[in-house]
């Protein structure tokens, strides 16, 4: 069976960054307006080709971006709703749920009525915590269909205590109600947006390292090729390299939530907050919020939750 494209591996733990790069600026021609069959054309144009050597059509392209692990999902055998996985990922979950409503995207081999409604955890993405392990809580159904956030179990090394779970409405709305109180603070927005530049500029800091990792690995190369490097000590380094590029990745992933929140023009920051998308209540949270920590209930069943969630906030929003 062939690799998935963007992936060095079956497993999904690897990622080519060269693809990964491809399936980026594809997802981003998609999204600026142009048609699948001009991206595919776009792509053979460019020299890629699939995991097979064969050209992309609109047809190849579209079974890659209709693949949910690209973005680290799959789907419940038995709701159907996507679920994070914990494993690598090639785009946003978010990415991923707007490429489904794409125009000329054929409709899914499940219809609608056969599904449960994609639930759109928006304390995912490295915020709410394990207060285990610290490992991200990812999200998911429960047996009973129950959208939650849970500790995902190890797998392959990755993963974490696999002990705590909570029931996603509980969690979003116990964070949104001291949200909501920390927005009403006068001064609020004037802080906000203190935060957003301090976090914009740790971005683009971020975005350097990022940069300077690529060039070393491009600097690496030319010795390994010329025989004045092992193979040995290229691959230890080409791993140290990945892992810490990875890292950075996922650290700039978190920060542009927040950098890309439209505070301008927003005259009633707690009304807004109430018809906002999930994306942009994501980013808000991340400028209030470090840290959103969830411990073992007291018993079972009990749903209250302000003895096992603890909220690490920035800063005062508000002098």
């Amino acid at each position: 069976m062939p690799r998935l494209y963007g992936f060095d591996n079956q497993a999904l733990t690897r990622v080519r960054a060269e693809e990964q790069q491809v399936v980026r600026e594809a997802v981003g021609r998609l999204r600026a307006g142009q048609s699948q069959a001009a991206v595919a054309a776009w792509m053979t144009a460019e020299g890629h080709r699939g995991t097979m050597g064969g050209e992309w059509t609109s047809m190849t392209l579209g079974r890659l971006l209709d693949n949910p692990a690209i973005a680290g999902l799959d789907r419940d055998p038995v709701s159907g709703e996507l679920r994070e996985t914990g494993r690598e990922a090639l785009i946003t979950p978010e990415e991923f749920r707007l490429l489904q409503q794409r125009p000329g995207r054929p409709g899914s081999a499940r219809s609608a009525e056969d599904r449960e409604p994609d639930y759109d955890y928006w304390l995912s993405g490295g915020l709410a915590l394990c207060g285990n392990c610290g490992q991200q809580l990812t999200g998911g159904r429960t047996s009973a269909r129950t959208p939650s956030y849970r500790c995902p179990a190890t797998f392959e090394g990755r993963g974490g205590c696999g002990k705590i779970r909570i029931t996603a409405s509980l969690l979003e709305d116990h964070v949104a109600e001291h949200v909501l109180g920390e927005l009403m603070r006068p001064g609020a927005q004037a802080a906000l947006e203190q935060v957003q530049a301090a976090l914009a500029a740790e971005a683009e800091q971020v975005r350097e390292r990022i940069a300077d990792m690529e060039k070393s690995r491009t600097e690496l190369a030319e010795p390994y090729a010329a025989g004045q490097l092992s193979r040995s000590a290229y691959v230890a380094v080409d791993q140290q390299v990945t892992a810490s590029t990875k890292k950075e990745r996922a650290r700039l992933r978190f920060l542009e939530q927040a950098v890309n929140v439209p505070l301008g023009g927003v005259e009633d920051l707690a009304r807004w907050w109430e018809h906002a998308p999930s994306s942009s209540k994501r980013g808000l949270a991340v400028l209030l919020l470090k840290r959103v920590e969830v411990r073992s209930a007291r018993a079972r069943g009990v749903r209250d939750v302000d003895d096992r969630v603890t909220l690490t906030w920035h800063s005062p929003v508000a002098a």
